[in-house]
């Protein structure tokens, strides 16, 4: 499995790419937002200096029509170098676009994944990636878990290089379960991965451990 940070804080992603098995780092316009009146491709070099070069990074398009989906992803692949991941959302112009991409040997994330269809037609397609949209599609009361598992299906009996990359976290129970249900990796914010260590108990086994150590002991191993 594969675990992403979905965020472009220099500081978070210094910290947590010391702990983490991290595998890449996603971005979109509302993540960059976030950062300011940043100089986003320089943010982008500065990203891959600190993670280096084997973990993927994942930039998405902004124009909504296929000439310009072609367009953002040439200007990406320019600023950023070839083995970045273009994320484009599967509308009907991005799936058109992703077709042409993939043919020009463009790393493809396809993203705004909402349902099972759109899903399977990214995989058709050729995309790298799937991103569905873990918690945007529970607040539309559509079953995540039941889209996830399908997609994952799909992949296995096709045998489909394609991968499930699950987004929109907003607690670790989410990722656990898109995990579960067949996700190949996940991308969640650092306030997420946060919250899997801040349980009271993690930290009060430590303490107990090492006092019970110091109590027979009395020193550390050296």
């Amino acid at each position: 499995m594969e675990f992403m940070l979905d965020t472009l804080n220099l500081e978070e992603i210094k910290k947590w790419s010391e702990v983490l098995p991290l595998a890449g780092v996603t971005s979109n316009p509302t993540i960059a937002k976030k950062e300011g009146q940043i100089d986003f491709f320089k943010r982008i070099q500065e990203v891959r200096e600190v993670i280096g070069q084997d973990p993927s990074i994942h930039v998405q398009v902004v124009a909504q029509d296929f000439e310009g989906i072609l367009k953002d992803a040439q200007e990406i692949r320019r600023q950023a170098g070839t083995d970045i991941y273009v994320k484009v959302p599967v509308t009907v112009e991005g799936l058109k676009a992703i077709k042409v991409l993939k043919a020009e040997g463009y790393h493809i994330t396809a993203t705004a994944i909402y349902t099972v269809m759109q899903g399977l037609l990214a995989i058709q397609a050729g995309a790298d990636y799937l991103a569905p949209y873990y918690n945007r599609m529970e607040n539309l009361n559509i079953e995540s878990d039941d889209v996830i598992k399908q997609l994952a299906e799909a992949i296995d009996r096709q045998g489909s290089s394609s991968k499930i990359l699950a987004a929109s976290f907003k607690n670790v129970a989410q990722v656990n379960r898109a995990l579960a249900n067949g996700a190949q990796a996940v991308t969640a914010g650092p306030d997420v991965f946060a919250a899997a260590f801040s349980m009271p108990s993690i930290q009060k086994a430590v303490e107990d451990f090492a006092d019970d150590w110091f109590e027979t002991q009395g020193r550390r191993f050296i």
